[in-house]
């Protein structure tokens, strides 16, 4: 979701952009990639969902393109490793355990993202304030917070409890910069506390996304026993592009982590970046209150 023109304007704005590979095929992704490099001398990324049938392709075209950074999610990426480290990439892979945390410091990882269940997409079972600390104590490379993270109260708690830096997603998904659809966005704004809902658990890879008649539809068919595992995988088969670019209420797979309740405004990706950090600014500096 996304693509180079956020990924850019994130990276313009003193952050690390990503580009979303998702399910995309490699020749999209590395047209992206091109398009992002005109549009910054910044350093960017993009984040490749191992799950995607296109993995291995968009593998070998982040190496080919030189990309700063490659950050991995759905999966394992020990067997790329070799490829992008030989390419002086930076490799974070998106970990929801210390033993994966563990594996990608082996591995070569440069950090990791403890990404705890508030997020949206794929999710672990434990949650960012449980995950973090630990993982931060399992390795000895940079640890980034995620999950859950869409203001500055969320970025300092995540300094507070190890982490080098933080992962924000749903939040850039208003972005002015951000293409996803606009029932995407006005979805996202008008989301509550209890909006989300995760599905396919049963499956092995839970994945949450804000409450639709799409995600309802599909959580009562995974407690279905006359639904088989293949028929319940099928019916989210382009369920996100549906929702993304088609803006499909009905649907659509409206990928959104548990902040989504929180977030009221579009705004220009550096608006949100300078708003989280002078906000995560003034708590910290306020820290000193509660230390008698």
């Amino acid at each position: 979701m996304s693509d180079a023109v956020l990924a850019a304007a994130v990276s313009n704005a003193g952050g690390l952009g990503v580009i979303a590979a998702g399910n995309a095929p490699a020749d999209y992704v590395s047209e992206q990639v091109k398009k992002a490099k005109t549009l910054t001398d910044k350093p960017f990324g993009v984040n490749i969902m191992l799950l995607s049938p296109h993995a291995g392709a968009v593998a070998e075209a982040v190496a080919e393109e030189a990309v700063a950074v490659v950050t991995t999610g759905a999966g394992n990426p020990q067997s790329y490793m070799k490829l992008w480290t030989d390419a002086n990439i930076k490799v974070i892979p998106v970990v929801a355990s210390t033993a994966l945390a563990k594996m990608a410091q082996r591995s070569g990882a440069a950090a990791v993202v403890a990404e705890g269940g508030e997020s949206g997409g794929h999710i672990g079972e434990l949650t960012t304030m449980t995950l973090v600390p630990q993982i931060c104590d399992a390795v000895d490379i940079p640890v980034v917070a995620a999950g859950g993270i869409g203001d500055g109260r969320g970025v300092a708690a995540a300094f507070m409890l190890g982490a080098a830096g933080v992962q924000v997603g749903t939040r850039f998904l208003v972005a002015r910069e951000c293409g996803v659809h606009q029932n995407y966005k006005d979805k996202v704004l008008a989301a509550r506390d209890i909006g989300t809902i995760s599905t396919g658990k049963r499956l092995g890879h839970p994945v949450r996304s804000l409450k639709t008649p799409f995600s309802r539809d599909l959580f009562a068919k995974e407690y279905d026993s006359s639904v088989s595992n293949e028929e319940l995988e099928a019916l989210g088969v382009g369920a996100l592009k549906l929702a993304a670019v088609d803006g499909d209420m009905e649907k659509g797979c409206f990928l959104a982590g548990q902040i989504a309740g929180m977030i009221q405004k579009e705004q220009t990706a550096g608006d949100i970046i300078e708003d989280m950090m002078r906000e995560a600014e003034a708590i910290l500096k306020g820290a000193p209150v509660w230390v008698k």
